[in-house]
């Protein structure tokens, strides 16, 4: 039976309610079995990335990426990186000059691509800036390129990311692992004509030089760097919201995501502030294959949702939901997939309900109850391993826990939860949880 440590589990959460000004002791860091990264040794704390070439012809991108490590007796710096051309790397932070330093290749997986190994001229212990010039491969994964044809205007071509779960390391040379965040600045030469957005603070008119600058000022994972550059104009819906979309879409697209500040407000009632400054949607081309991304201040939208009567906003729901539940609090390694999910899920449905009613919320909670029931039957039958919430990925693609395990049964063992302990003494606890990763 399960019930009974369901129950010492709701008592724990009781406690966390009525103990909220207790100081939260922090783990210390897994090691990620999808990141040849030592976090004891050396952690990145922040990212300069200037990209200057988009080259859509050869379907690369040429770049500098500036990392900034915090490091502990440390002799080596290992990154992750996945088909990209190391040109260059030196020391550039202050006292060091720009010394040429010496790296290699290390170990190689088919999944996690390379290790790239950086050896600095002594055992650093304290801050290391490091400056690496590249070149991304055309195959790079997370870079999708598509052709004017590909586009809802057909006129120009576009570029947009997709780095979960572990693809930043395709176009960014970086420790990609959910369990390591950084800040970072950005600098994109666009092609003449095109705009550049970013997970991060965007601009909202056209460069006349086509260069962009951005900053995100809060640490972020490497999953949630994103880049779109396109032929995009930007409306706004709202105090803090707006769209970004191609012309011949843009109009449409804001209007079916007007209310998106009423979601913000009812999320922020349920779970506190939104931290993030500005929420902003792109609505991508229709070749997107995913219904939303979370990328911080800049959710990436499928525009099958614009459906002319706002009746597909759950999806915004989801994607803002995250902005709390997976940016805020992140899983550390993708074994744990369902802490991101399961509790975006649980807060969606919340949102839902608050702003649309429980009839609504009820016939999502049915839809999602089908699925799971479904998708669990098949588990069961052929891996029923991986029915469980948190799975073991060790060898395998990150990418093979993105079922309804993670999403629909983590919500419902929430739910559970919340029924257990009472909705009052649970979402005094996330609300606790949410806060305590701001």
């Amino acid at each position: 039976m399960k019930f009974p440590a369901l129950s010492v589990y709701a008592g724990l959460l009781l406690s966390a309610c009525q103990l909220s000004e207790t100081a939260v002791e922090l783990v210390p860091m897994p090691l990620d079995p999808h990141s040849y990264a030592d976090p004891a040794e050396a952690v990145v704390t922040h990212l300069s990335l200037n990209i200057t070439s988009v080259d859509f012809d050869a379907q690369v991108l040429q770049a500098l990426a500036t990392l900034t490590f915090d490091c502990h007796q440390a002799d080596t710096l290992r990154l992750d990186t996945y088909g990209l051309e190391i040109q260059d790397v030196r020391a550039t932070g202050e006292g060091f000059g720009e010394d040429i330093l010496r790296f290699a290749p290390g170990r190689h997986d088919a999944i996690l691509g390379t290790e790239l190994l950086i050896f600095p001229d002594r055992t650093v212990d304290g801050s290391y800036t490091v400056t690496i010039w590249y070149k991304t491969s055309p195959d790079a994964k997370a870079l999708q390129w598509l052709s004017p044809e590909q586009t809802n205007g057909k006129t120009h071509p576009f570029l947009f990311t997709q780095s979960q779960a572990i693809l930043a390391r395709t176009w960014i040379p970086l420790q990609d692992s959910p369990g390591i965040r950084f800040t970072y600045d950005a600098k994109v030469q666009a092609p003449e004509g095109l705009m550049a957005v970013m997970s991060a603070s965007n601009p909202q008119l056209l460069s006349e030089d086509s260069r962009y600058s951005f900053e995100m000022k809060q640490p972020i994972p490497s999953y949630l760097m994103a880049l779109a550059v396109g032929d995009l104009r930007f409306q706004s819906t709202g105090p803090r919201t707006g769209v970004y979309a191609e012309p011949a879409i843009l109009e449409a697209s804001a209007w079916e995501f007007g209310e998106t500040e009423a979601l913000i407000q009812a999320a922020e009632a349920l779970y506190g502030p939104y931290q993030w400054e500005r929420y902003d949607l792109l609505v991508l081309p229709p070749s997107f294959p995913f219904g939303g991304m979370e990328n911080p201040r800049l959710t990436f939208l499928t525009p099958t949702v614009i459906a002319g009567d706002r009746s597909l906003v759950a999806l915004i729901a989801h994607e803002l939901a995250h902005s709390w539940s997976g940016n805020l609090v992140t899983n550390g390694t993708w074994n744990d997939f369902w802490i991101n999910e399961g509790f975006t899920v649980y807060f969606e449905n919340r949102i839902m309900e608050a702003v649309y009613g429980a009839d609504y919320a009820a016939m999502l909670q049915a839809l999602s109850h089908s699925d799971l029931t479904a998708e669990v039957a098949d588990f069961m039958e052929n891996a029923p391993n991986d029915s469980k919430l948190a799975i073991d990925l060790v060898g395998r693609n990150p990418d093979d826990g993105v079922t309804t395990i993670a999403y629909d049964k983590g919500f419902h063992f929430l739910r559970l939860i919340e029924q257990t302990v009472g909705r009052d003494a649970f979402d005094a606890f996330l609300k606790d949880y949410f806060a305590s990763y701001t």
